[in-house]
């Protein structure tokens, strides 16, 4: 593949045109994106085939040589199918149902007892039962 930059020209002589998608996360500052590209098939005039990949009305450099992170620069750019990154920012911004897990403090009293006044004491053996096993 030839990769070939530049201002958004006329690009008759295309013998194919594919549309695809990719969502990029950078994996040094965790920045998430999707672009969609059209990639067009030409052949030169030596014969020779090539790709342009076009995003937004631009020719681009091809995005799976050597991606590039749009927040720090960076290149270390892992490439997922479409979708990934959205999915990801609405599970994100999805509002919590499940209330955050932390301790629970709950008493129990037995019926007809009043917690103020009645003090148990209890025995190691008594808190083991429930563990004991039945022969």
């Amino acid at each position: 593949m030839t990769e070939i930059s530049g201002h958004s020209v006329l690009r008759a002589g295309a013998t194919a045109v594919v549309n695809e998608s990719y969502s990029f996360a950078c994996m040094r500052c965790g920045y998430g994106w999707e672009q969609s590209y059209e990639i067009e098939h030409h052949t030169a005039a030596d014969g020779h085939d090539f790709v342009m990949y076009v995003a937004d009305g631009l020719i681009v450099p091809s995005p799976l040589n050597r991606p590039t992170c749009q927040n720090c620069d960076g290149h270390v750019v892992r490439i997922m199918r479409p979708g990934r990154v959205a999915s990801a920012r609405d599970a994100a911004h999805r509002e919590r149902r499940v209330p955050p897990a932390g301790p629970v403090e709950a008493v129990w009293v037995p019926e007809g007892t009043d917690p103020k006044t009645e003090h148990r004491h209890w025995h190691l053996s008594g808190l083991l039962r429930p563990f004991r096993r039945a022969t």
